[in-house]
């Protein structure tokens, strides 16, 4: 370790085991630094280990061989420095938006007063305010995410594990998601990975993108992605499409080496 990962993940293997079937492998020697405060896209085809290797990050399944380090120590089990945001919102259908936000402050312990105010002030921060007393049924999809992010980061985590979060969403709700989660990063530096099948959601958000190789999945390429988000042009800047290309082959090269593996 040189220091600069808060993530240290280092020659990870892991194999799916069915009850019945073959076992089959997912991921292969996966070494990755995350540096602190950085947003991190994993890319790459379908059925590669992208969510695997987020759940093991997230301590959601054992590291069978290799290491992962959060902070120099040992991932074991999850834990509230990793907060995850799945594709499926994973709202309580019984509890308002309030009362989502408020689920993981309550499992803290913090005293009422406190909970109260760090879960309106999450509920403010991701565009929710008026809508406190509302159900997950009477939400549009990007509100019911707009929720599940806010309860993630009501109870602090430094690390924000997103899997495939706007995937479910219509392409304008996508959209104006991905720009509510940079001003979000922004306002509130956290270290992020963010799983995605979309090559320009991953450069718009990210700082570097990870694009990994059909299955088992290895890291075959880090590619840096910094530009200057808040330019309303930048999705149609020359540099910006430039990369996008330059990703989207990558991608699609392993995708079709993934086709001719399953044909």
């Amino acid at each position: 370790m040189d220091g600069q990962g808060q993530i240290v993940i280092e020659g990870v293997n892991h194999t799916y085991r069915p009850a019945r079937g073959r076992a089959v492998p997912a991921l292969s020697n996966v070494t990755l630094q995350v540096r602190p405060r950085e947003f991190l896209a994993l890319l790459g085809p379908s059925g590669c280990g992208k969510s695997t290797l987020l759940y093991l990050v997230g301590g959601f399944l054992p590291t069978e061989a290799g290491r992962i380090l959060v902070e120099g120590k040992p991932v074991a089990a999850p834990g509230p420095d990793r907060g995850i945001v799945f594709q499926h919102f994973a709202l309580f259908p019984w509890k308002t938006v309030r009362g989502n936000v408020l689920y993981g402050l309550e499992r803290q312990g913090l005293p009422r007063a406190e909970r109260d105010r760090r879960a309106q002030s999450f509920i403010n921060l991701v565009g929710l305010r008026g809508f406190e007393e509302s159900y997950p049924s009477q939400l549009s999809g990007g509100m019911k995410q707009r929720t599940a992010i806010a309860r993630t980061l009501a109870f602090d985590p430094s690390i924000l594990l997103m899997d495939e979060p706007f995937g479910a969403l219509d392409a304008q709700t996508r959209s104006l998601m991905q720009t509510e989660l940079l001003s979000i990063w922004q306002r509130t530096p956290k270290t992020v990975i963010f799983v995605t099948h979309d090559v320009q959601e991953a450069v718009y958000l990210a700082e570097r993108v990870a694009v990994m190789s059909s299955r088992p999945g290895q890291i075959k390429a880090i590619v840096e992605t910094k530009f200057e988000k808040r330019d309303p042009s930048i999705l149609r800047a020359k540099e910006f499409v430039e990369k996008v290309d330059h990703i989207w082959n990558l991608v699609r090269d392993e995708a079709i080496k993934a086709q001719e593996l399953s044909a």
